[in-house]
């Protein structure tokens, strides 16, 4: 439990910085984000998430599986991944610690771990190591991998500059934010309509 506890305190410095939500965000592609589909896509879906957010890992579960069929895999969007870490206690903690397994996974098995971490969000707030080793496991990385992993100190602080630069120069301090062609939708939960209603006006 004291890597996680490292993990949290590196990430609670970040914690002051995304309270509130401001709005804004931003669609140029960097080379720290994640992301599927044709990046030639006429539109780009930007979200700002944390794996530790409930919020996120409701939109996760009862949309993403439709949007990512509908879009992503027939590459009509661009979609962009990007990492916040929001709220208090152990969901700063599992995100911390959650966003730095999957970024040691590497880019082709990001998002199963982010999936999977999603998928056993409230088990891994009430076992956090558990959960967290259990899921690394399952993408092949041993214990060893592991707490190597989510102890490393230049990690944390990259994780940290990559929220701090989302919230202070993408203006986006709440979870989940989409930003769908530079127009950034009211932070929170958003069904698929509401994301088909704005992919439209996008030209999508």
């Amino acid at each position: 439990m004291l890597r996680m506890k490292v993990a949290l305190l590196m990430a609670l410095t970040m914690f002051g910085a995304a309270a509130c939500s401001k709005g804004g965000g931003g669609t140029a592609l960097t080379a720290d984000d994640m992301d599927l589909g044709n990046p030639q896509a006429k539109v780009t879906v930007v979200e700002y998430a944390s794996v530790g957010c409930p919020v996120c890992a409701k939109w996760q579960r009862e949309v993403w599986p439709a949007f990512k069929a509908k879009y992503v895999d027939t590459n009509k969007v661009h979609y962009v991944f990007r990492e916040m870490l929001v709220g208090a206690g152990p969901e700063v903690a599992v995100a911390a610690s959650g966003f730095l397994l999957a970024r040691c996974a590497g880019k082709d098995k990001y998002f199963a771990v982010t999936d999977a971490i999603f998928t056993s969000q409230e088990q891994a707030f009430q076992a956090p190591r558990e959960t967290l080793l259990d899921v690394a496991k399952s993408v092949g990385m041993t214990e060893d991998g592991f707490n190597k992993c989510t102890s490393d100190e230049k990690a944390m602080q990259a994780l940290n500059d990559r929220v701090e630069h989302h919230s202070r120069d993408d203006h986006v301090n709440s979870t989940p934010t989409f930003v769908i062609n530079g127009k950034t939708l009211e932070p929170g939960y958003h069904t698929l309509d509401e994301i088909d209603a704005a992919i439209k006006a996008a030209g999508g």
